[in-house]
């Protein structure tokens, strides 16, 4: 076997000298880039709280999940804030991204930050105390204006841009209804029982949206088959190989477009008595459609804050693009049929831009007596792609296997008579 061969034809660029030493790619990892220019993308027109119909000045303002758009419930007017892909130039120079560009509503959160704020209503001067924990806007108690959060409050409440609700409940229903329907065979009776898909729960969840440009490098070692053969063991045969090993090397320089990544803690942490990595699953959502944050938008939702910071968040970054990277390459490995093994891996982010966005689920969730565990299904309330999971009855699962045993048992006597 040949184990000093070089890829005679290499179809990515190659480097120059040997790779890196450990220390040498722990310095280049802990090299962060230069903070790059912020992005100020607080709605300057909704700073008093007061989100009022454009057309009638009303304040009672809530989203029409079908539409997408905002809709008055005094005038019936109709209308959606402007997408934040055009008004922030999001779209615009990933190529030419340089150091760390944050949007004002990603920035770090504030250790002391109050969860209360206070507004002085126009209209009667009362005050009215929002508690941002658990909801972003209210209503004054004595003229019943809606005050809304929207300016960008250091305690990571209010992000950039939202992206609307598109499927009503009742289509979130109809899914959650359908997918637990096709698993009811082998789900706990407690679970069949007690499931009631019309206590879904529409949810903003937040996410760190980013873009960037990279650059990434891998070392390894890559077999390409040279010969065949098989030989007898007393009643086996075994399967013998030689091949021709080459190292390795491949760079590449790509860039990503609105990249998403979980910016709470709870979402982030897939521990096990909680099955809330299913929310993943129903990725990717239409970002491009993400509108400039508005807090009418969640008028009869929930939501949850971001609270995670950019600094923190890097790392994640840096292996969704390192895995981005190696499928950038694979195209160039196609002739080392034996599989190649990366041994080292090197990233460089010359530039990112990052914006907080809440984006829209529909959530079921059970939580299973024995054990404990917290079961989700999750409905994108924009694609409806729906995935979750379900208590199963463990008597149902090995009844189910030993009967598929059985019957493969019967199937290969069968043959067996067949063929004697």
């Amino acid at each position: 076997m040949s184990t000093d061969a070089t890829d005679p034809q290499p179809q990515q660029p190659t480097f120059d000298g040997p790779p890196l030493s450990l220390e040498e790619e722990l310095a280049a990892a802990r090299a962060e880039p230069e903070p790059g220019p912020s992005i100020e993308t607080v709605n300057a027109s909704l700073k008093d709280g007061l989100n009022r119909c454009p057309k009638c000045g009303g304040t009672d303002v809530q989203l029409r999940a079908s539409t997408g758009m905002l809709v008055c419930l005094f005038c019936r007017h109709q209308w959606q804030e402007a997408r934040v892909e055009e008004e922030f130039g999001l779209g615009e120079g990933i190529d030419d991204l340089q150091g760390t560009v944050i949007a004002s509503g990603a920035r770090d959160i504030a250790a002391d930050a109050e969860q209360m704020v206070t507004f002085k209503c126009d209209a009667c001067g009362a005050e009215v105390v929002v508690d941002t924990a658990h909801a972003l806007n209210a209503r004054c108690h004595w003229c019943r204006h809606t005050f809304n959060v929207n300016q960008q409050i250091p305690n990571g409440a209010v992000p950039d841009a939202v992206l609307p609700f598109k499927l009503t409940k009742d289509e979130a229903v109809e899914r959650i209804r359908a997918f637990a329907g096709k698993r009811r065979l082998f789900a706990h009776k407690r679970f069949k029982a007690e499931f009631t898909p019309e206590n879904v729960l529409g949810v903003y969840l937040p996410y760190l949206v980013v873009d960037a440009r990279a650059e990434t490098s891998y070392w390894g070692t890559g077999e390409v088959e040279t010969r065949r053969w098989t030989e007898k063991q007393g009643d086996d045969r075994v399967t013998y190989y030689a091949a021709d090993v080459y190292r390795l090397q491949r760079e590449v320089a790509f860039t990503v477009d609105d990249l998403t990544i979980e910016g709470s803690s709870a979402r982030a942490d897939f521990g096990s008595q909680t099955t809330n990595n299913i929310v993943n699953t129903v990725l990717p959502f239409d970002t491009k459609n993400a509108v400039k944050w508005n807090a009418s938008y969640l008028v009869g939702y929930s939501s949850e804050k971001r609270d995670l910071n950019v600094e923190g968040l890097a790392p994640v970054l840096e292996d969704q693009l390192l895995s981005i990277g190696r499928s950038q390459v694979e195209g160039s490995l196609d002739r080392f049929d034996r599989g190649v093994r990366w041994e080292q891996e090197k990233i460089d982010v010359g530039g990112s831009r990052w914006v907080s966005m809440y984006l829209p689920v529909w959530l079921y969730s059970y939580q299973q007596k024995s054990g404990g565990m917290l079961h989700y299904i999750a409905v994108n309330a924009r694609t409806g792609e729906t995935m979750g999971s379900i208590p199963v009855s463990q008597p149902k699962l090995i009844l189910a296997a030993l009967t598929i045993g059985t019957v493969l048992e019967g199937l290969a006597g069968a043959i067996l008579v067949a063929t004697a």
